[in-house]
């Protein structure tokens, strides 16, 4: 059974500080790349800030974000940290109009994006969006329609943002209709009272229904109002806990994790709530 070396950086944004954050990037990856790591996580719209609100609505930083990303990859690259896979969390824009949610090209999306050997070699945006309690990104993004999958160290990881897994249905069992061996999602979840316990109990649960070892990376730090808590969770596929970050602070877990390996064949085709596999092999 093949292992892959996980590092989770479940660090502080700040909103609207491209270059401050993309910094943090650089300095955390070159941290996972000295502990041996195969693949390293940064959590939800870490380039932007979370949440952006309705710099989401402006295309200028749109932009920004964009360019911001693209430039990042080359500059880990440039700096020898290139063959190892990040991913990480930035706001984006849907390139086709969006007429099923009345959107029209050049939309938003709170997305991710995989960053290897110089490039942006994989996008993906939130399928479930919030529009309760603190949350209204139904306003500003549109959905994604894809299931991301990257094969990394002979292992299928499907990835997901956030929303994902406290909403059924959608990636969670489409990872498992995938064969995916990881499931690695990344967040920005705010604190709030017991939620530790709520958190732990729904990833226990979506690592059983992805039939997969889930790892819930989360973001420390606050924005106005909101404070986010960390508490990142690492669970096997059949509830056990394998890794769980502190509270309130900044770090980055690195762990080892033995995964069932990867089909000969990737996976392709539609899955589950019609979502089309996306399948990059980054190291066989």
């Amino acid at each position: 059974m093949p292992q892959l070396r996980l590092a989770l950086n479940q660090i502080d944004s700040t909103v609207g500080d491209l270059t401050g954050n993309a910094d943090a990037v650089v300095r955390w990856t070159r941290h996972s790349a000295e502990q041996g790591a195969h693949l390293v996580a940064f959590p939800e719209m870490m380039l932007t800030g979370y949440p952006v609100e309705d710099l989401a609505l402006r295309p200028s930083f749109v932009q920004a974000s964009r360019s911001a990303l693209t430039a990042l990859a080359a500059r880990l690259a440039d700096e020898g940290l290139g063959g190892l896979p990040v991913v990480v969390g930035y706001l984006d824009r849907a390139e086709e109009a969006q007429p099923r949610y009345g959107q029209p090209a050049g939309a938003p999306r709170n997305a991710a994006a995989v960053l290897h050997e110089g490039e942006v070699v994989l996008t993906y945006a939130k399928h479930h969006l919030p529009n309760y309690g603190v949350f209204d990104e139904f306003r500003y993004f549109v959905p994604g329609e894809t299931l991301p999958v990257i094969r990394v160290h002979g292992i299928d990881v499907a990835l997901a943002i956030c929303e994902d897994l406290w909403q059924d249905g959608g990636r969670v069992p489409a990872a498992r209709a995938a064969g995916a061996g990881l499931l690695l999602s990344v967040n920005a979840s705010p604190y709030e009272r017991d939620k530790d316990d709520t958190r732990l109990d729904l990833v226990r649960r979506r690592a059983r229904e992805a039939g997969c070892t889930t790892a819930y990376l989360a973001m420390v730090g606050a924005q106005d109002d909101l404070v986010f808590d960390g508490d990142s969770i690492v669970v096997s596929a059949d509830g056990e806990v394998v890794a769980r970050a502190p509270q309130f602070e900044e770090g980055c877990v690195v762990l080892d994790l033995d995964l069932p390996a990867a089909a000969p064949e990737p996976p392709s085709g539609n899955v589950s709530d019609g979502l089309r596999i996306d399948h990059r092999t980054l190291s066989a």
